[in-house]
């Protein structure tokens, strides 16, 4: 998967936020993107997109809530485009609120789209490669899907599922012996159009938790995902590695620390938008809201901890051998006394 030029890769949620910046990185690779959303106007823009950086994009559109549309666009890119070889989850929706005010129809739409949304799609994905042999799949997630927060209890679930579904079909193709690869992708705050479009009843205009990273430092991290997809997991930004930290080694502690700071952390001092979300329909379908959202100002273009993840192991050994060295040299000073 190392040279993704010329094949096939199909993005879920390419038309705004993450996804959007995941297929301009990919038109860069010189992939062939299939773009899967229900916006006509992100989608539109998005495959616009594609071509600039280099690559050829054509547009699908699915609710990845609905097998059958997943399915269907699936079938109909394999025959106008050929045989995908990475299959790129995206996709979501949710609901800034307590718990207490989110109703089941809601709590619902969001794990169909955000959780099933997932599965339909590698389900999909894998039906199709699995006569090849070979192919990858590539699950966007996020610090939450270990970690929940206070007023995302619908999306939190939902990642968290995403995870233990992950695991598990990674294991049954492992157990199969096979070459399809599944990787996860775990993601920062991001400055996404999503605090503008997602279902908010917060009193305040909802925002990522601080620090936040451009989508452009996700899409990175994603498309290097899908040429190395034989790692289990990839994480992004020294916030998330924080988090997973804390939370392997003192969760208690981590529950208070966000009673304490997690609802006051997620909202401006503005008022909260307004007329916008794409709980139930697009939010996209007659405006471009690209990849980024309204926090440009607060959010990082570069993340370090992305550069030493990617070359742990020279890092690695450098350390090792620096650290090696610097012992010879010691001994080598007793000894002369």
């Amino acid at each position: 998967m190392a040279q993704l030029s010329g094949r096939v890769v199909v993005v879920t949620g390419a038309s705004g936020g993450v996804g959007r910046a995941v297929v301009r990185e990919l038109g860069r690779r010189r992939a062939r993107v299939a773009l899967i959303a229900r916006g006509t106007a992100g989608l539109g823009a998005a495959a616009v997109d594609v071509g600039v950086e280099g690559g050829s994009g054509q547009v699908y559109e699915a609710d990845v809530a609905d097998y059958d549309e997943v399915r269907k666009a699936a079938e109909k890119i394999e025959a106008e485009m050929g045989p995908i070889s990475v299959w790129i989850n995206t996709a979501f929706s949710s609901v800034f609120a307590k718990f207490q005010d989110i109703s089941p129809e809601e709590f619902s739409r969001t794990t169909a789209v955000t959780y099933l949304g997932y599965v339909w799609g590698t389900k999909v994905a894998l039906d199709l490669m699995r006569p090849r042999g070979t192919g990858a799949v590539v699950q966007t997630c996020s610090a939450l899907s270990q970690r929940g927060i206070p007023l995302q209890s619908a999306y939190c679930g939902a990642k968290h599922a995403i995870k233990g579904f992950s695991e598990s079909v990674r294991t049954e193709l492992l157990a199969d012996g096979s070459d399809i690869q599944v990787t996860l992708v775990q993601l920062p705050a991001v400055n996404t159009p999503q605090f503008e479009w997602v279902l908010s009843k917060l009193r305040r205009h909802p925002q990522p938790v601080p620090p936040i990273y451009q989508p452009e430092v996700a899409a990175r991290a994603i498309v290097y995902a899908a040429e190395h997809p034989e790692r289990k997991e990839y994480w992004v930004g020294m916030s998330t590695a924080a988090t997973l930290l804390a939370q392997r080694v003192a969760p208690a502690l981590v529950d208070r620390y966000l009673a304490r700071t997690g609802v006051s952390s997620q909202q401006t001092d503005e008022k909260p938008p307004s007329g916008v979300s794409n709980l139930w329909d697009p939010a996209d379908e007659t405006t471009d809201y690209g990849a980024h959202g309204i926090f440009d100002q607060r959010s990082h273009a570069r993340s370090p901890q992305v550069w030493l993840s990617r070359h742990r192991r020279p890092v690695l050994l450098t350390l090792a051998a620096g650290t090696a060295a610097g012992a010879l040299a010691t001994l080598g000073r007793r000894l002369r006394r």
